[in-house]
């Protein structure tokens, strides 16, 4: 869906300057006929009766629309905000155009809005509606009032595709796996008028992928979007207000309606598992199936200097496949939004091919109507797409190969790296250290928080000195035990019992005392001694110092500072895992990237 939203608000972004639509509903200094057309037509889409009914009809007492071309052309006057049909031959002013881009932009976002009522009627109801449990109705007061997150996923299903493609694999083969190949959260944030991007990896292990546990994050779509929303709420603290999910042959027929892209590949490039074959350099043509080669490659190999042979079995790996695939995904998103830029969507051939190719392949959540799709784009109109942040979630790749947990294997896998991620969320949400990302507000007083802290990877004496050193900030701890070790590497898990503010809120402020491989989860089945927050220890992790002249503890008891407070940690021997990632990384010597107007390198 990213691939549609931040092409739309690069389109937007040559529109008239002016402030965005406040979802406050405070006084505008004015709205333009074209903003108000857009407005009716959602009303009109979702609240009229529908084409071929009767006022009383009942829901589901419906017939295809007629398209009628007198009824075409009244809508075509209303939304342009006249009282006649349009003109063929309407003056080529500047305005003129500026409104017909702002309402392809709502055709495209909404993929169901065209210039008529039947047609709008027709493709706005091609899209899949589901039922996703889970999502947060956005904030109505604070400083976050009226942000919103857009869940967006790349889904691997190849059943579900209408046409069977061999370049994807084909579910009669076998292929018939269900993962989210992609997961990317866009955060809007009408106040500041901003738009921000962050990805998360998918090899994650995190504790609650699956209702039976913990796995990649990628496996949570398995059980279906509501399980992928609530390991992302209940793990990262991070509210998702909307979940739109697209498939292969969605994203090759945005390319394809575009009439393909243009990349630059400063070095031969070859991937056996996604088919990517790009043996020549410069700046090349794709199509839609070459571009989902290039965005969905995580075992790139590259014809570097030195590397004489042309045959590409034997050119080298690159390193870290999850991430340099992000890399490469968020360098595509902008070549892709200056494609959209460059060609216009005021192209009524273009935009024909572009929404009927998307709607029957999109689905979104039941809640995300055709109204808020419009305004999103009348909220955004002005927002540069090319500048707006994408960040990924840092995380330490393990170098061990296949990872072991609880005797099962989990192949590569990525864990956390809890300082650095809940940085790059606090500034991917624009809030501060102390505020409550997940309901707002600000975190708990250490002091009100009850804690208890398990022995979860066999280190002698680890709970009483994580206990020790969470009392010395001023948690109030309630008590210290054992729990199965799952396996030599393992994550520290900040369990908490319930999904509401109050527990959510008490697990954020421990797990912000905590630096490492550290990630929170719901479980009341893991809460012990009362506590309203239990900790798991793991084989990877850190409390954060004390103020400076507090007491601290280290590896094997208390001891008392006052200058140079140390922290209780562990960290196997044998970890095998990288430092954490970066949450913005250049792009390498070897990775596609956009190409200049005259075809050569771009920047």
């Amino acid at each position: 869906m990213v691939t549609l939203l931040l092409p739309l608000m690069a389109m937007a972004s040559r529109g008239p300057d002016g402030p965005a639509t406040d979802p406050t509903h405070r006084p505008r200094r004015r709205s333009s006929p074209n903003q108000d057309g857009l407005h009716a037509l959602g009303s009109r889409i979702e609240g009229s009766p529908r084409p071929g009914t009767s006022p009383g009809a009942g829901k589901n007492d419906v017939r295809e629309p007629t398209f009628d071309e007198t009824g075409l052309q009244k809508l075509g006057a209303e939304i342009r905000g006249k009282g006649k049909p349009p003109s063929h031959r309407a003056p080529k002013r500047p305005y003129r155009k500026t409104k017909r881009v702002l309402l392809t932009l709502a055709i495209l976002l909404v993929v169901g809005v065209a210039g008529t009522a039947g047609y709008a009627f027709y493709l706005n109801h091609k899209i899949h509606r589901i039922d996703v449990k889970g999502l947060i109705d956005s904030p109505t007061t604070g400083a976050d009032a009226g942000t919103e997150n857009i869940l967006m996923v790349g889904s691997t299903d190849r059943c579900v595709l209408t046409v069977q493609n061999a370049s994807y694999g084909l579910c009669s083969q076998g292929v018939n796996g269900v993962n989210s190949d992609v997961v990317m959260i866009l955060h809007l944030d009408p106040h500041k008028h901003s738009v921000s991007i962050l990805s998360i990896p998918r090899d994650l292990f995190v504790p609650n992928a699956r209702t039976t546990g913990a796995n990649k994050i990628d496996a949570a779509l398995y059980q279906g979007p509501s399980q992928l929303v609530s390991a992302i709420d209940q793990d990262f603290g991070i509210p998702i207000q909307h979940y739109v999910v697209l498939n292969f042959d969605t994203f090759a027929n945005v390319v394809n309606s575009l009439g393909g892209v243009k990349m630059y590949f400063p070095m031969p490039v070859f991937d056996a598992y996604s088919g990517l074959k790009e043996l020549t350099t410069g700046c090349i043509s794709l199509d839609g199936i070459h571009a989902l080669q290039v965005v969905r490659a995580r075992h790139l190999q590259y014809q570097g200097p030195g590397v004489t042979t042309s045959n590409p079995a034997y050119w080298p790996f690159e390193n870290s496949s999850d991430l340099a695939r992000i890399r490469r995904d968020h360098e595509f998103l902008r070549v892709l939004a200056t494609a959209v830029a460059k060609n216009g969507l005021a192209n009524p051939v273009t935009d024909t091919r572009l929404v009927s190719g998307v709607a029957p392949q999109l689905s979104v959540d039941s809640n995300f109507s055709f109204s808020d799709m419009v305004n999103l784009i009348l909220n955004f109109h002005g927002v540069n797409a090319g500048s707006a942040p994408q960040y990924t979630l840092p995380v330490a790749v393990d170098q061990n190969g296949s990872y072991l947990y609880k005797g099962g294997s989990y192949g590569d896998v990525e864990f956390p790296a809890a300082a650095q991620d809940q940085q790059v969320i606090r500034q991917f949400l624009g809030v501060n250290a102390t505020t409550d990302t997940m309901h707002g507000g600000q975190l708990p007083d250490p002091s009100t928080v009850t804690v208890s802290v398990m022995n979860g990877s066999g280190t002698y004496d680890q709970a009483t000195t994580t206990s020790d050193a969470l009392s010395a900030l001023g948690f109030k701890m309630a008590g210290v035990g054992d729990s199965a070790p799952v396996g030599t590497q393992s994550e520290t898990v900040v369990y908490y019992a319930h999904m509401t503010s109050a527990d959510e809120a008490a697990a954020q402020a421990v797990a912000s005392s905590l630096s490492g491989a550290v990630i929170m989860a719901v479980d009341p089945t893991q809460i012990t001694d009362g506590a309203q927050v239990t900790v798991v220890t793991g084989s990877q992790f850190s409390v954060n110092p004390p103020a400076s002249g507090a007491t601290a503890t280290t590896g094997g008891g208390v001891t008392t500072s006052t200058s140079a407070p140390t922290t209780t940690s562990t960290t196997s021997a044998n970890s095998g895992f990288q430092a954490p990632s970066a949450a913005v990384t250049p792009l390498q010597p070897w990775d596609p990237r956009s190409c200049t107007a005259s075809g050569g390198e771009g920047t």
